[in-house]
């Protein structure tokens, strides 16, 4: 934990001495070039190792990787942000990859589909911190909601979370590792039932359990009556969908008489999957 910690506060004093003086493209030609580069430029995915990565973190890495190789097991990517993200909202990016290596939410999640469940690798940095020296709950709280809503999505489609309820048993130190496990437990209609633990790497402390609730926005419809009139207001907010997708979702304000309704025009790139919800 403390070489994690080490690593990591290395990481931030980089980060100030790059905050001071000329711009990043002039400090880092590499960077330079691929601002003004024609070429295509593949993303990141932030679901592998990197230098910050404690042993811990790594070798359990390497323990689910082995697990992918009969496919009962799949690691999901993840990215900052999609060629989408760029063209629209410029300055959007994932709220969990945010952060320079290492000082924020470091972790990669593993689906396996005959078990309906999720596990989440997940090592906290030291931007994260609540209690002096350990983890904020909103920290752990947002890697419940990711894991758990990755769990309802790839089965459910486009889902949102409707209810999360969580008890905090301990702490959990900073830059430690821990494992997140997602399970779906039932489907009532749209109604995706989870449950969730939060354990160390040897399991034997319980951090954290939670139940959720999903809801799946598969096959809705505007509410009858609604029809939508003069388009008043539009903007768009891109999130994460089922693996490899992006989730494209536009807020759209009509106005109807003397109402006003909002719509929700829900796209998953690459599917052609399309959906309005009337509210």
């Amino acid at each position: 934990m403390l070489r994690s910690c080490t690593a990591a506060l290395r990481t931030l004093r980089a980060l100030r001495g790059r905050r001071e003086g000329a711009s990043p493209a002039a400090r880092d030609p590499v960077l330079a070039r691929r601002w003004f580069s024609t070429e295509k430029v593949i993303p990141k995915d932030h679901a592998l190792p990197n230098p910050s990565w404690s042993k811990d973190l790594r070798l359990l890495f390497d323990q689910f990787m082995k697990k992918c190789e009969d496919g009962s097991w799949e690691r999901l990517p993840s990215y900052k942000n999609s060629k989408l993200v760029k063209e629209q909202l410029s300055q959007a990016q994932l709220f969990t990859r945010g952060y320079e290596d290492g000082l924020g939410f470091e972790y990669v999640i593993f689906y396996n589909d005959d078990e309906k469940r999720t596990v989440c690798l997940f090592q906290g940095g030291p931007y994260l911190q609540g209690v002096p020296g350990f983890l904020h709950g909103g920290a752990i709280a947002t890697m419940i909601d990711a894991t758990v809503g990755m769990c309802a999505a790839i089965p459910g489609g486009i889902v949102m979370t409707a209810n999360l309820n969580i008890n905090f048993k301990r702490p959990i130190p900073l830059c430690s590792v821990v494992v997140i496990n997602s399970q779906l437990d039932k489907i009532e209609g749209r109604k995706l039932f989870l449950s969730c633990n939060v354990r160390s790497v040897d399991e034997k402390i319980l951090y954290s359990e939670a139940t959720g609730l999903s809801c799946s926005l598969r096959d809705l419809v505007p509410r009858p009556g609604i029809e939508p009139g003069p388009l008043l207001w539009e903007r768009g907010v891109l999130t994460t969908g089922p693996p490899g997708k992006s989730l494209f979702v536009v807020f759209i304000f009509y106005f109807n008489g003397p109402q006003m309704h909002m719509f929700r025009l829900l796209r998953i790139l690459d599917l052609g999957y399309t959906a309005i919800i009337g509210t």
